[in-house]
């Protein structure tokens, strides 16, 4: 009876997904090519719809490489092995071949841009798991064997580009693979432990200045592991200890004994915008994802952004982006690395918390109003960077750290069937696409993925999967599992990202409009705003309106039927009112 249930809610469900209004052409199937977009060197951040993916965990298209360096490699030795498909810790095949060989099913997706985790050559194993994610880096030069070779790397991009779809590159600058030691720690060899709890305390500058410091090493036959060989001077460290995520170790500590980058010196900062020159002159990338960037100084950015932006120009690429990773959920914090910083852009954590807030907890929707009050925050125009505003944020509703927005849903105490979680699962991902901001699918979400937490237990296999605890997950709108192959175009989450993504790149209101909140309520309800543009003279203005309560909502006091006509809903409703847990886009005449 359950399974039956099911069928009929998804098969209703489906029917409520796809109904609209005209002028949106009505069709079964919902592709937003992006071939129909303006070519991709001249399209403009905000124009993209992002797809975050962990190459490694999406499909194995060639299974030469799924060992690594190759065994008599001696220079690449620790970027050998790790592979075991059974263990969500370890390298499970997925490469950039296979990623070349998905594009179509990217593309017809609506996907424009694809950010992969970090590519370049780590070590493949550390303190018992192993580096598939990509961001423990020993070479800042070339592409991890797991994953291809540089010139493969520049195959994927070649295909991407004539696809007119842009790939951008997940970088990093805090850190670098765990070769530093501390005698202290692991004894004047490096080789071992000599203190409970396998852990490095850290140790202020205030305890550094009484002499209280660590002896770092480097063991010996490992001096030389790391490329560029500046990286392999002790010097360009920290070597304070082991970050505990606050104060003074959350910028100068070790990120679970990641050798953490000295950005304060001059040395680094011009070998690290020397380094990244040499990806853009290399690989022409589309732009780049940083990671922890809270975790570096401010006056670091200042100097590395502008750097960069300036040299992509050179490289013909006018339109290279970059979005940091700024771990918080206060915009008065993630906005000081717009302003004061002079990154373009960030991860609007905040705004992900807001859907938390309202989707999960059934908190009021004047959470969303409160934030968008704040976006006036992000607004600059810097000397060596085109102005930035809130438009540029990065949307997302869950990711490889925090886990899936859907395992959030599984947790609530409201205990959500699964219809219920697939209702807001989609509301959660249409105010991604239609609120300011630039949108961003992490990889499976289509497919229903859910997970068992954070961290490995978010990041499953698209392709067919042999870790048990991936394979015994409950996906949504299916009877599938993440034991078999999970590239399903015809997924009611596929289809609906694909509508989304056509009526995002329909309408530059919605990829360009000031925002302006026009209603919000201290309980679940009604959250309307205003997105208007300005574009050759002609003003385009919508009205887009979100339900976040299970009762049916009125929309006289919002919307005047005289004055606007009704572009897109996607749950049918009672005139002048709006379904539960749906949307509705208004043109404003």
């Amino acid at each position: 009876m359950k399974i039956l249930v099911t069928i009929c809610f998804l098969f209703s469900l489906h029917n409520v997904v796809s109904a609209q209004t005209t002028p949106i052409e009505n069709k079964t199937s919902f592709h937003a090519k992006a071939a129909k977009l303006a070519p991709y060197q001249e399209r403009d951040f905000q124009d993209e719809v992002f797809y975050f993916v962990l190459p490694d965990r999406f499909y194995n298209g060639d299974k030469s490489n799924d060992l690594g360096a190759p065994a008599d490699d001696k220079k690449r030795a620790l970027s050998r092995g790790g592979f075991d498909q059974s263990h969500k810790g370890m390298y499970h095949g997925g490469d950039l071949a296979g990623l070349t060989q998905k594009l179509p099913y990217l593309d017809n997706m609506g996907i424009t841009a694809i950010w992969l985790t970090p590519v370049l050559r780590n070590q493949a194993m550390q303190a018992g798991t192993s580096g598939y994610h990509g961001y423990w880096i020993l070479d800042f030069t070339e592409i991890d064997p797991h994953l291809g070779s540089n010139v493969e790397l520049k195959h994927f991009i070649a295909q991407a580009h004539k696809r007119n779809i842009k790939v951008f590159f997940d970088i990093i600058t805090n850190h670098t693979a765990d070769v530093i030691k501390y005698e202290e720690c692991h004894g004047k060899d490096g080789l071992g432990w000599i203190v409970k709890g396998n852990e490095c305390p850290f140790k202020s500058l205030a305890e550094l200045v009484e002499g209280d410091s660590y002896t770092p090493l480097i063991p010996v036959g490992s001096e030389n592991l790391k490329t560029p060989s500046w990286l392999n001077d002790i010097d360009v460290y920290h070597n304070q200890g082991d970050s505990h995520w606050a104060g003074e170790s959350s910028i100068r500590g070790d990120f679970a004994g990641l050798d953490d980058v000295n950005t304060d010196s001059e040395k680094v900062v011009t070998g690290m915008i020397d380094i990244y020159k040499k990806i853009i002159d290399e690989f022409k990338p589309d732009g780049f994802r940083i990671d922890t960037v809270k975790h570096v100084n401010m006056e670091f950015w200042q100097d590395f952004s502008p750097a960069l932006m300036a040299h992509a120009k050179t490289q013909g690429i006018d339109n290279f982006t970059m979005y940091g990773e700024v771990y918080s959920f206060e915009p008065e914090l993630l906005s000081r690395f717009t302003v004061a910083g002079k990154l373009p852009s960030v991860l609007d954590f905040a705004l992900q918390g807001a859907l938390q807030k309202t989707l999960v907890e059934q908190q009021g929707t004047d959470i969303l109003a409160a934030l968008f009050a704040k976006d006036h925050l992000y607004r600059t125009t810097h000397d060596d960077i085109e102005n930035t505003n809130a438009n540029q944020l990065v949307n997302f509703t869950g990711n490889h750290d925090m886990g899936r927005f859907a395992y959030s849903l599984t947790q609530s105490k409201y205990n959500y069937s699964e219809s219920a979680q697939i209702q807001r699962n989609l509301l959660a991902h249409a105010m991604l696409y239609f609120s300011r901001g630039v949108p961003v699918i992490y990889y499976g979400d289509e497919q229903g993925f859910v997970g068992d937490g954070n961290d490995q237990a978010s990041r499953q296999d698209m392709m067919p999967s042999k870790v048990a605890s991936y394979n015994d997950d409950d996906l949504l709108a299916t009877d599938k599992t993440t034991a078999a192959d999970n590239f399903d175009t015809t997924h009611m989450f596929y289809q609906t990202f694909a509508k989304y993504a056509e009526l995002f790149q329909q309408y530059p209101a919605l990829r360009f409009g000031q925002q302006t909140t026009l209603y919000s309520q201290r309980k679940p309800g009604v959250f309307a705003l205003q997105r208007v543009h300005l574009d050759k003279g002609k003003e385009q203005k919508l009205i887009v309106v979100y339900n976040t309560s299970t009762q049916a909502q009125d929309l006289t006091a919002i919307i005047n039927k005289q004055d606007t006509t009704l572009l897109y809903q996607s749950a049918t409703s009672v005139e002048g009112k709006i379904s539960p847990l749906s949307f509705a886009i208004y043109n404003v005449l």
